[in-house]
């Protein structure tokens, strides 16, 4: 396990090759297929409100987080003896190595993103893993993101486009603005500064409880733009960023170029995205009212402490 992705070498950049040129496909589907099976064999809210310790990532782990990210180790393993070297980078395992701790490639994973949604039976949850040939969003060459409540598969490869199924995405809407925004995460504290800055700029707001979605519904044309209230990670967005940007979307780090955007899991940062550049340059001074992305959670005085399971 290594703390840090290093920068590539001549030989170790032919290798991250090799690894993007496996078939992520098959594999993410196989992956798809088996928790499905996880989810049916675990289907009310008591069965999967059983927590297993924290993982890496900061946050309490549920059972079903640690056996669907069992189910895409499993594929990782078979991967690794064709595909080559990488190291996996996942919210529950952190860093793991596959061969060389050292290899350019990275593989960066959230089998359930959208654990809360998984958790109290909300059908809007996703598998979004991300094969990169190097340490940081600029770098990530293929994505995966599979929608388990509408069963839509979205797909893209670096300078390949991003498909929905078998269908090319475009990164266009109805021509009507800001019509709809989606927001990531949904804590009244902290979206109440960003719904503050975007009164007037937008007709209406959705909150899907999964950055990889939001993402991938900007490709669509689904939402017009996208924001994020508190600061993401690397396993949250470096799928749905490529699919977006491959879409033809509009996409920012805020206040990071993509080769600066780290996807070590201790990275935070917003995530802001749009159709196109002038609804990002409209969303900027809002996303810019978010707390910033490595500050802990707002407390408002008055408030009264939710104290149920976070």
């Amino acid at each position: 396990m290594s703390s840090e992705p290093k920068s590539s070498t001549t030989g170790s950049a032919e290798g991250a090759d090799r690894v993007l040129d496996a078939d992520w496909l098959g594999a993410c589907r196989r992956m798809v297929a088996a928790q499905r099976e996880l989810f049916r064999a675990e289907p009310g809210i008591a069965d999967r409100t059983i927590y297993a310790g924290r993982g890496e990532g900061g946050d309490r782990s549920l059972v079903i987080d640690r056996r669907a990210e069992d189910i895409v180790f499993d594929e990782l393993e078979g991967l690794h003896a064709d595909a080559g070297d990488f190291v996996a980078i996942s919210e529950e395992r952190g860093e793991v190595a596959f061969g060389d701790p050292d290899s350019a490639a990275h593989v960066i994973v959230d089998p359930i993103d959208g654990s809360l949604n998984a958790r109290r039976t909300l059908p809007s949850h996703a598998l979004s893993v991300a094969v990169a040939s190097g340490p940081a969003m600029g770098d990530v060459g293929i994505a995966y993101v599979y929608d388990f409540g509408a069963g839509e598969e979205f797909f893209a490869r670096r300078g390949g486009g991003a498909f929905l199924g078998e269908t090319e995405l475009r990164a266009k809407g109805p021509g009507y603005g800001l019509e709809l925004v989606g927001i990531e995460a949904a804590k009244p504290e902290r979206i109440i500064p960003i719904l503050e800055a975007l009164a007037g700029k937008a007709f209406r707001i959705r909150i899907l409880g999964s950055i990889a979605l939001a993402l991938s519904y900007v490709a669509a044309g689904r939402f017009d733009g996208m924001l994020t209230a508190r600061g993401s990670r690397s396993v949250d967005a470096a799928a749905g960023q490529l699919i977006a940007r491959e879409a033809g979307g509009a996409l920012e780090f805020p206040g990071l170029e993509l080769g600066a955007a780290r996807l070590t899991l201790g990275a935070r940062y917003h995530v802001t995205a749009a159709l196109d550049p002038e609804l990002l340059a409209v969303l900027r001074p809002v996303q810019a009212a978010a707390e910033p992305a490595d500050d802990p959670p707002v407390s408002r005085p008055g408030a009264r402490a939710f104290t149920g399971v976070p």
